[in-house]
């Protein structure tokens, strides 16, 4: 694609070959890889440093998440494209990615073209999810009503918080990574535990694993 010549890019995932990847593959089409990241932190500080034109992101990395990091950028006025690679297929995943600011949603199962055509159409001013999504009726009306999905009650704070505790994290350490107290951390907890009817940690991860949200389980 002669368009997408001298792009220029920043790639963050936390595995090697996946970078390296997508790497040849933007080079092969004229882009300009700029740096690369393995995880959320350092993701966005090449990002703020180096000012590319696009941020392809990893949604699970050490740190912060995808998600996470596209906030942080947002809020520093990051004029960056930014597009969230996943595996997910979880309506209110691909939903907190777009209300975070990701420009594009990417899946890693998805063909290569899929990521030039989402440049490209993010490049010219919108908003690109991927067509095996849009296909699967992800966004689109149904006439039968589809049974609602129990994270969707869950604020996009809720949804981190929730997806930093199924991971392993302690409540200090997700205060630090998202700048605020650890009881404010347990206020979410007790909020998001009591919106999913689950009563302790156990069960929480136990719902985390039946539908695949955990980076133990199969999601990257």
């Amino acid at each position: 694609m002669q368009e997408l010549e001298a792009t220029t890019v920043v790639l963050a995932d936390d595995h090697v070959i996946v970078r390296e990847g997508i790497a040849a593959l933007c080079a092969a089409n004229g882009m300009r890889i700029l740096g690369q990241a393995a995880d959320g932190v350092g993701a966005v500080q090449m990002i703020e440093e180096l000012k590319p034109d696009f941020a392809i992101l990893d949604l699970h990395m050490p740190q912060i998440t995808g998600v996470e990091a596209i906030r942080r950028l947002r809020q520093s006025q990051c004029p960056a494209k930014l597009m969230i690679l996943s595996i997910s297929r979880e309506e209110s995943t691909v939903m907190e990615a777009l209300r975070a600011g990701a420009d594009a949603y990417l899946l890693k199962d998805g063909p290569s073209r899929h990521l030039l055509d989402a440049i490209s159409f993010v490049r010219d001013g919108g908003v690109y999810v991927s067509p095996m999504l849009r296909g699967a009726g992800l966004f689109t009306k149904s006439e039968k009503p589809r049974q609602e999905d129990p994270l969707a009650v869950l604020s996009p704070r809720e949804m981190e918080v929730f997806s930093y505790l199924v991971n392993g994290l302690r409540a200090k350490d997700i205060a630090d990574l998202l700048e605020i107290s650890p009881k404010t951390v347990d206020t979410y907890r007790a909020s998001l535990m009591r919106k999913l009817n689950v009563h302790d940690l156990v069960g929480l991860v136990k719902f985390a694993i039946e539908r695949n949200l955990t980076t133990t389980s199969s999601q990257r």
